[in-house]
This record gives structure tokens, C-alpha cells and sequence, in this order.
């Protein structure tokens, strides 16, 4: 068992790594209270009660913690990741990870001449669902892959946002922010390193304040591989979930579809994958199966190891994500 602190408690996303790593067996010894968001510190007191709370510089200095979460404003994780490393701790960080390409300049540096880990809680690592449809892909049952279409609408919750979640220096822009989980995800299922990114969008169809950037699509390829991914921020409000997330996948042999989030028409729970192949269809329920990124990053911790995202694939997903957000085709539509 790892000791680690919760520092940069301003995204809810705090409340699953940390929820997270307490189930794989970790023990969170502090947090530290500064946010941008009030309500977010607000909600980690509710659900952590037995958690102290300690200064930011003491967690830092403590030689017994192994590693910190961080979920600070996205344009200030670099930061404070660089410095939680130099100061000898392993680091889980929140998506996105980086803004800029100077900040993972900055990292990349801080991870070579530290050892330090530097891990992002990408949206695969966390998928049942996504682990069994690599699983499927990876033993050959759809033939050889052909092409990946991903899509992933999220819900604004205008009300729960802070003022940074709108200011596009501070969030990245929405290919860094939310479109990086689908980047990652294209680069895992096309068993590849590196990827071209053909073409990128962003759009802003309206959402205020004017200039927000509400959606994006994105078109990559490897050698034999091409993926198409859309990210927007239209997830209506009739629907029971944060977004419909979906996942579709074409083989030469076979197809794939997951339901990440719902069916919405039919069954109850998450993780909804559908197989059809030469022999026919079938559905998974992947609701019930494991999540082991949380535990495998602790063994990671604990053995120096990179089982969960080697290094080098965590900053290639960050440097395209950058790419195709700097490279994008912008439009805006008015009311």
C-alpha cells in the first residue's frame, strides 16, 4: 500500500481518482484545499471525511507520500506536476494534462532527469467496456482492423461550471481537452505508437459565451489504419447520462459497436458491447468487469514500472492532441 495527497482540487474529476485508488487499496493521507471551485472542495470534504487537511507545500515535502492526483485548472497541472516530481513524487494527473507544448516540453523534461511517473487517467484506461473491445479486436475475432469511428458527446452542465471551464487558455481548447481521451483510444486500437492526424475541426455552433468551442472532429490514419472521432458538447438534457458515448469498430472479418454510458432503449447499466462476426452477434455485458488502471498504477508506483502507459505513449497522446487542436479548421456560427 501507497501513501498519496490530493492536490489541485478544482475539476470533479477528483472524486473518481481519488474514489478510485482508495478501492485499489491506496490510502490518501492529505489534500490540499486551495481551488478555484468551492463546490468541488465542497464535495471531496463530503465523500472524504476521514482525509486531513494539509498545507499544500507540507504534502509536497513528505517524504512517506508516494505520488499526487491532480486535478487542478488544465493550464496549471503541468506546473504543478513538474514540481511535485522534482520534489521526488510520481504524479496521476487528470485529462488534459497538458495546454501548451512548452508544458510538455517542461514535463518530458522533469520525467527524464526525476525517474518521476507521469500518468493522465485517459478515458480507455477506465472502460470495462473499452478493455473487452481490445481484447476482441487484439485476438483476430473481426479480422484485421479497418477503421475506428468514435463519438463522444458530453453534457455542459452550464450550472456546475466554473468561469475557467470557458476560457480557452485555460482548458486547452476541446481537442486537448476531451478529445485526447478518443486519441488515445485510436492509437490503442490500431496498435500503434504514432498516427498522421489527416484533419481537425473545431467549431463554436452558438454555446456562450460567444467563441466557446462546443464541437470537433478529427480524422487519423496510421498505415493501415483510419479513425474518425467527434467531440461536442451537445449532450441533451432528457438524456440519464453525462453523454452516449460510442464506440464503433470495422474489421475486415467483423464489427464492433460499445455503448459506453447507456442503451438507450433497452438495457439497464453501462459497458453495452455488441460483436458481429462470420459466426454472428452477441452482446457483452461489461458493466461487471474490472478496472484494474488504478491498482496496475500503484504496482507501477511500487515496482518502477510502466504497465499502464509507457511514458512515451502518454506524451505522444498529449503532443497529437495538441497538434490537432493547433492544426484545426475553426468556424463559428451565429444566432
Amino acid at each position: 500500500m501507497a501513501s498519496f495527497a490530493a492536490i489541485g482540487l478544482d475539476h470533479r474529476h477528483i472524486y473518481d481518482l481519488t474514489q478510485g485508488l482508495l478501492e485499489a487499496g491506496q490510502e490518501c493521507v492529505g489534500y490540499c484545499s486551495r481551488t478555484t471551485d468551492p463546490r468541488v472542495l465542497a464535495g471531496f470534504r463530503k465523500r472524504f471525511p476521514e482525509v486531513p487537511e494539509i498545507e499544500r507545500e507540507r504534502l509536497l515535502d513528505d517524504p512517506s507520500i508516494a505520488f499526487v492526483v491532480i486535478a487542478a485548472v488544465p493550464c496549471d497541472r503541468a506546473a504543478l506536476a513538474v514540481d511535485a516530481m522534482r520534489r521526488g513524487k510520481d504524479v496521476l494527473v487528470d485529462k488534459p494534462g497538458v495546454t501548451t507544448r512548452d508544458q510538455l516540453v517542461a514535463v518530458r523534461r522533469a520525467v527524464a532527469e526525476t525517474g518521476r511517473i507521469w500518468s493522465i487517467g485517459l478515458g480507455r484506461l477506465l472502460s470495462p467496456a473499452v478493455q473487452e473491445a481490445l481484447r476482441v479486436v487484439r485476438s483476430g475475432e473481426i479480422g484485421r482492423l479497418v477503421q475506428t469511428v468514435s463519438l463522444a458527446p458530453h453534457r455542459l452542465n452550464r450550472a456546475l461550471r466554473p468561469s475557467w471551464f470557458f476560457d480557452r487558455a485555460a482548458y486547452g481548447g476541446i481537442i486537448n481537452d476531451i478529445g485526447v481521451h478518443s486519441i488515445d483510444q485510436f492509437l490503442a486500437f490500431a496498435d500503434a505508437d504514432d498516427a498522421e492526424i489527416v484533419t481537425s475541426t473545431v467549431g463554436a455552433f452558438g454555446t456562450e459565451p460567444e467563441g466557446f468551442e462546443d464541437f470537433a472532429e478529427i480524422v487519423m490514419a496510421t498505415p493501415a489504419t483510419r479513425g474518425y472521432i467527434r467531440v461536442d458538447w451537445f449532450t441533451p438534457d432528457g438524456l440519464p447520462t453525462w453523454g452516449d458515448g460510442r464506440l464503433f469498430v470495422t474489421g475486415t472479418e467483423g464489427t464492433l459497436e460499445l455503448r459506453k454510458n447507456l442503451d438507450i432503449e433497452g438495457r439497464a447499466g453501462t459497458d453495452h458491447l455488441f460483436v458481429a462476426n462470420r459466426y454472428g452477434t452477441r452482446h457483452v455485458d461489461c458493466g461487471n468487469l474490472a478496472v484494474t488502471y488504478y491498482r496496475d498504477f500503484a504496482a507501477d508506483v511500487a515496482d518502477r514500472t510502466e504497465t499502464t502507459m509507457p511514458r512515451d505513449q502518454v506524451f505522444k497522446v498529449c503532443a497529437l492532441a495538441l497538434d490537432a487542436q493547433a492544426r484545426a479548421t475553426r468556424f463559428m456560427t451565429r444566432r
